[in-house]
């Protein structure tokens, strides 16, 4: 077996490890049972594939980003180590070859989804292959209390039974210590070894500000630091529009959320990585597995909806170990949004019985049947059947997939289904004449064989990419050769798939989750409450206010957040001086408070302080436009 360090500098060309790493890869090594809690680029991947490296065999890894995972493996083979992610999308023909080459290939590899330990078929080839370690990656996923709690992930303990003599490391940058018990809990732990990491940082700045204008501010915030910068916002709409502003304002920005297209995505992130860009505008669909290290700011224009979801993307600054801030800027109506976005929203137990009822119905489930089917679902189509808020409904149906009543794919999905019905001879016939259709036409009677004698699944995408047309003409040709009687077709669109996992029972159904739905309720609302409690807390450590939520004590302040910076003992600027330099400059003209403060070398608190005091004896005027101007003039 060759050490840790020798594969350390083999691969990765370090010569030493992170803080905890070699503890953790040394208990993984010799067959413990471990679980790692280690902060936001605290080198996490590397703790489980050092030891698999080290030993015989592959190792299957957990994980549920798609994005991650080909990250992870994209590394690993430019590493020369062979790995493979089966994603979705693979046909059962190639899913079979790929676990074959699992098996027979030396491969030392294998990430894959929870969902995928649903299928018989990769269940039975894991079963043949000499697994020498299980990771489980974003392990808090697994918890009920953890902050994107996945029942699927409960199959991961079916995977014990498969691979028994493989032990497992559990991998998380946040979880607190109620989390870390339950993870231990599901995954079967047998006297585990348990790492965790301070989640201090000393070079990052915690701030909290109140703003009036949230914009001015997080112009000033990115003239002063114009090194790399997330923006992180509630919205996809604001990506953009936020994004715009910025470009009008001089500044490099682009946005991101999760309704691009991966090219679109690729695209924004190649452009930000590479700092031709330096701001990156995104909704939280954007940062897990982006290991930038200069980041200098994150900030979140909007009030994050969980202390755990706030501390990864604020992490997402100063991993160089240089000087980073992460900022929050509220304004008086955030706190009332954030209650009525995360928790007036918040299905009930008799809702969610209503919603159960009419998706059965919308689907014509009978009582006591529909177990392991599927259904095709517009989910904006039903909500406007039955009148639901889309929110409380989306959420409703959220909490029946946490509880595996039914299974939720939130993939869009695009069915288009032909078959020709005219003999050959009238087909040609017809495109003889109709010239733009011809090419179209072809190009599906050469990729799918059947279309002739039965209806048949065709891509239109592919059809698109082939024919070099834009995809809308390709769909129109099909709908004006239908309409020419030449070809049956059917062109359904849906934005997800349902599956019931259990007989339709109604109310029974509901009644057996309904304390787990309860349990859940109550945990959103502490979350919400406890991101409220950290942004109106200004007189305790923005850094310990954290560091406490994630159960560390004895915590010291930070000395750098807004709340240490507010209690060091800075001399106020002489009264006098402030006073001359303001009459000094508005004998040239009325200025706002705002453009004094950008002229004027003193603090906004000491110019507030002192136009105040120029006001009350009259040596200046506020005029109709809110700026202000001596009073003699």
């Amino acid at each position: 077996m060759q050490h840790p360090i020798h594969i350390l500098e083999r691969y990765w060309n370090y010569t030493t490890f992170k803080p905890l790493q070699e503890d953790i890869i040394n208990a993984v090594i010799e067959g413990e049972d471990t679980f790692a809690l280690l902060p936001t680029g605290g080198g996490k991947s590397l703790c489980f594939q050092i030891p698999a490296l080290a030993k015989d065999g592959i190792c299957i890894v957990i994980s549920p980003l798609i994005a991650l995972m080909k990250n992870q493996v994209q590394a690993l083979q430019d590493k020369g180590i062979k790995a493979m992610a089966l994603t979705s999308g693979i046909s059962y023909k190639d899913l079979d070859t790929m676990l074959d080459n699992c098996i027979y290939g030396n491969y030392k590899f294998l990430y894959l989804s929870p969902e995928r330990l649903q299928q018989d078929l990769v269940k039975d080839r894991i079963r043949l292959m000499n697994v020498n370690l299980i990771a489980v990656d974003e392990a808090h996923c697994i918890s009920q209390w953890g902050n994107d709690f996945r029942p699927s992930y409960k199959n991961i303990a079916e995977l014990r039974a498969i691979q028994p003599t493989a032990n497992v490391v559990a991998l998380t940058a946040s979880a607190t210590p109620e989390v870390v018990e339950d993870i231990i809990t599901q995954l079967d732990f047998i006297a585990p070894k348990v790492f965790k990491q301070s989640f201090a940082r000393p070079n990052l700045a915690y701030m909290v500000f109140t703003e009036e204008d949230k914009f001015y501010r997080l112009e000033t915030i990115l003239r002063k630091n114009t090194a790399s910068s997330i923006i992180y916002v509630r919205n996809r709409k604001a990506t953009l529009d936020i994004s715009r502003f910025l470009e009008h304002k001089g500044f490099t920005a682009t946005h991101y959320h999760g309704g691009l297209s991966n090219k679109e995505k690729d695209d924004a992130l190649d452009d930000w990585i590479n700092n031709r860009k330096q701001v990156m505008v995104a909704t939280n669909a954007f940062g897990m597995g982006i290991d930038k290290p200069d980041v200098k700011t994150v900030i979140h224009l909007n009030l994050p909806d969980s202390i755990e979801s706030y501390f990864q993307e604020a992490g997402r600054a100063g991993r160089n170990g240089e000087k980073a801030f992460a900022v929050i800027l509220k304004d008086k109506n955030d706190e009332a949004l954030v209650e009525k976005q995360f928790l007036n929203v918040l299905p009930s137990v008799d809702f969610i019985k209503v919603i159960y009822k009419k998706l059965s119905s919308y689907f014509q489930v009978a009582y006591g049947e529909g177990d392991f089917e599927t259904f095709d679902f517009n989910f904006n189509v039903f909500c406007k059947t039955y009148k639901f808020n889309t929110i409380l409904a989306y959420n409703a149906l959220l909490a029946l997939d946490r509880t595996s009543i039914i299974t939720l794919s939130k993939q869009f999905n695009k069915k288009t289904l032909i078959q020709v019905i005219a003999s050959n001879a009238s087909l040609f016939n017809y495109l003889e004449t109709h010239t733009d259709c011809a090419l179209v036409v072809k190009t599906i009677l050469r990729t799918y064989g059947g279309v002739f004698e039965q209806e048949t699944k065709i891509n239109t995408v592919l059809v698109s990419e082939k024919t070099r047309l834009p995809e809308f003409k390709v769909i129109g040709i099909l709908e004006q050769l239908a309409k020419a009687e030449l070809i049956s077709l059917q062109n359904s669109k849906t934005d997800a798939q349902i599956t019931y996992l259990q007989p339709r029972e109604d109310d029974k159904s509901i009644n057996r989750i309904s304390t787990v739905i309860k349990q859940q309720n109550a945990l959103r609302q502490h979350q919400v409450q406890s991101v409220l409690n950290y942004i109106s807390n200004d007189t305790l450590c923005k850094s310990v206010q954290l560091l406490s939520y994630f159960g560390e004590k004895e915590v010291a302040d930070c000395g750098v957040c807004n709340v240490c910076l507010k209690k060091k003992t800075t001399p106020k600027a002489d009264s006098k001086s402030v006073k001359h330099h303001i009459i000094e400059v508005l004998e040239k003209g009325d200025l706002s408070s705002r453009e004094l403060a950008e002229q004027l070398p003193f603090s906004e608190r000491d110019i507030q302080s002192t136009l105040t005091e120029l006001l009350e004896y009259e040596v200046i005027t506020l005029t109709k436009t809110n700026t202000y101007k001596l009073a003699h003039i």
